[in-house]
């Protein structure tokens, strides 16, 4: 059977595609990683816990990430601006409450550390991206998956829950990546979009950058695991 292609079109006021992040930094790429859009798949699906066995199905195909920034003579590589948010964590709860205590930062040990814990994080994300990805599916996923996206089990978010789409995020099925790419660039036509930069699956050196990212997922749930892919990005 044939492999499909869905678009899938990525925009909002803010989005977040963490990689590498820490407790106390969490960064974004400039675009969706591969764990984000399966993740929001399966969000769509309703699906919860580790979901090895349907991301090691997944793991044998890949994505294309097409960046769109409005039409006109400034073509900056990656131009979304970041903005960065700083949260405070573990401070404001009453220890005599047993619920909110709970929420307080806690040495190894069980006690609380001197000055209550609190925490200063700092959390980046995007502003005002649009992107289009294209998801190759096998066949014997693809109306589940289509399905899913068009009426969703729980809320769609693009890397974080409070980065809330602001337009359709599923823009159909198609028989060949070249005809979804194409789809995608009507939608940003329509838009006064124009592409910045394509982000492809492997090595192509004389294209463009490539990059090794950790963003597979081969296990999601309490205890995630990734594996590595290489992509290269592609200046428009």
């Amino acid at each position: 059977m044939a492999d499909s292609y869905v678009l899938l079109w990525l925009e909002a006021p803010l989005q977040s595609w963490g990689y590498e992040s820490r407790f106390n930094r969490r960064e974004t790429l400039g675009f969706p990683t591969r764990s984000g859009v399966l993740g929001l798949i399966l969000c769509a699906m309703g699906a919860g816990g580790p979901q090895s066995e349907w991301l090691e199905k997944m793991s044998r195909y890949g994505q294309t990430v097409l960046a769109f920034g409005k039409k006109g003579p400034s073509r900056k590589f990656r131009e979304n601006l970041q903005l960065v948010d700083f949260q405070m964590v573990g401070s404001a709860y009453d220890d005599s409450d047993p619920w909110q205590k709970l929420l307080i930062p806690k040495k190894i040990d069980g006690t609380k550390p001197k000055n209550s814990g609190t925490k200063l994080t700092y959390r980046y994300y995007l502003q005002d991206a649009k992107f289009a990805v294209i998801v190759c599916v096998p066949e014997e996923l693809r109306k589940t998956i289509e399905s899913a996206l068009q009426n969703p089990h729980w809320d769609l978010y693009l890397g974080r829950k409070c980065c809330v789409p602001t337009d359709l995020v599923y823009r159909g099925c198609f028989f060949s990546e070249e005809e979804a790419r194409r789809e995608a660039l009507n939608i940003a036509d329509g838009k006064a979009l124009e592409c910045r930069f394509t982000v492809l699956e492997g090595q192509h050196p004389e294209r463009g950058e490539v990059m090794t990212l950790s963003d597979v997922p081969v296990q999601f749930g309490t205890f995630k695991k990734y594996a590595d892919r290489q992509i290269t990005i592609i200046d428009a």
